[in-house]
């Protein structure tokens, strides 16, 4: 299922494997993030951070009533305040799905699945 943006020439559909895509490498810029997780691979509390190639799995986009949904699952920096990593993922997501996809998001949940330590290559 992709995301319908509808304009006056036509209809526009975003398969949600793009928007997802694209999300998570936004997120990845993000001062404080360390790596993105999905969050079917949950085991013993502990979340394992997704690589490069696998930034999709840990977004989930969604349509619900003509609005655009995003939930994100991230792991943050130790040291770092969660709340403002999160409110700059949410910030630079909505901002660059806007301008690069036309696309208006009405939220982006972010889920912090663990802290750690430094970033892992």
């Amino acid at each position: 299922m992709g995301v319908q943006i509808s304009t006056e020439l036509g209809r526009i559909e975003i398969d949600s494997q793009v928007v997802a895509t694209m999300a998570g490498a936004v997120a990845m810029e993000c001062y404080g993030l360390v790596g993105m997780s999905s969050r079917r691979t949950m085991k013993d509390g502990i979340a394992d951070i997704l690589g490069r190639e696998n930034l999709s799995r840990g977004v989930e986009v969604r349509q619900e009533e003509g609005r655009t949904v995003i939930d994100m699952y991230i792991i943050v920096s130790y040291g770092t305040k969660i709340s403002e990593v999160a409110h700059s993922v949410q910030g630079r997501v909505t901002y660059a799905l806007g301008q690069n996809l036309g696309l208006q998001v009405d939220d982006v949940n972010i889920y912090v699945q663990g802290v750690r330590g430094e970033k892992s290559s």
